[in-house]
This record gives structure tokens, sequence and C-alpha cells, in this order.
């Protein structure tokens, strides 16, 4: 009898090479999404449940988020770039240097629409997991959670720099490389 393709959070982690034709069983994670656009915050959540994650807790701002993530730890936060009053930028260092955040450590996955080189690096920079550019597709997000959980960089607090060792491989198609766009020659 052949066995399910699909596998625990736990297992996933033990052995983190799969077949590639294994889906991964993401069922078991446990995400905080914050972003305040509740569209954005609503459409997430689908392709999150139809990814098997029950587990979503929904913030619409960085205060709301970082007061969640203190009552329940996350394995994931997935968050966008462009929040008021607090950007994710400056969520992301309230979480990883904040005095009193509960999980330093927690894998971080950015959404933004803002790809440019300098972005790119402020968000490497401020201790980001991996990066994703909107807009957001099942298929991209489904990739980008894989590449976070597969993600064995260590993890770095030498006081200058909190977060995933930044030499990693770190890789989203910048607003330069994209066809038609404004500072590239796709046009």
């Amino acid at each position: 009898m052949a066995t399910a393709p699909w596998r625990s959070f736990s297992e996933i982690m033990a052995n983190r090479k799969l077949d590639p034709q294994e889906a991964y069983d993401f069922s078991a994670l446990s995400v905080l999404l914050v972003d305040d656009s509740d569209h954005m915050l609503h459409l997430v959540q689908r392709l999150l449940f139809a990814m098997r994650i029950k587990n979503v807790r929904l913030a619409a701002d960085a205060a709301a988020a970082f007061t969640l993530m203190k009552a329940a730890v996350p394995d994931i936060i997935i968050l966008d770039w462009n929040m008021i009053p607090l950007d994710g930028i400056d969520f992301i260092r309230l979480v990883r240097r904040g005095s009193d955040s509960p999980c330093p450590e927690v894998a971080i996955l950015m959404l933004t629409a803002h790809t440019e080189a300098h972005r790119v690096v402020a968000a490497r920079d401020a201790g980001v997991s991996w990066l994703l550019a909107k807009p957001v597709s099942f298929k991209s997000l489904y990739g980008a959670l894989t590449r976070v959980v597969d993600d064995d960089r260590p993890f770095v607090n030498s006081g200058l720099y909190v977060g995933p060792e930044r030499r990693g491989k770190m890789r989203t198609t910048l607003a330069s490389e994209r066809p038609g766009s404004e500072s590239g020659k796709g046009r």
C-alpha cells in the first residue's frame, strides 16, 4: 500500500529534502498574517487555507500583530511592507531586536510590490527570511513557504544584525528586470 504524499511539519523539518513528486503538508503550521489591507489579508488567508493551513491569525497592523505574537508564537509571520503606522521593515526590527519580542528567530516572509534592489537589501538587512513579490498567487506563495521551511541558514545575532545569515541565496525579480518596467529594457 502506498503512503500518502503529505507529510507533517515536523517530518518536513526533520527530513528537509523531499522527492519532487511529494507535496509539503503545511497543515501543522501556525501563521501570523499582517497587512493593513483587508482585501490582501483575506486573499492570502484563502491561499493558506487552500494549502491546508488552518491556524492563521490575522492582524491589521503591527501593534495588533505583536500582541497576537505574544499570546501564541507563530511558526511563520507573513507581512506586507507598506503598512501604517508601523511599516513591515520596522515591524521586522521590532520582532528581531525588541527586548520583549517572544520569538526573535521566527521565520518572516515579506510580501511587497516594491522590489527595487535597494528595497530588497533593506529587507534582507532588517532580518527578513524571504521576500515575495506581488502579485501573490497560490504557486508563488507555496514556493516561498517551501523555501522558508527548507531554509537551513544559521540564525545570526551579532548586535548589528539579527536574522538569518545574509550570505544565503535570496532572489526575487527586481523591478528593473521585469519586462515593461520603467527602468528595465524589456519594452
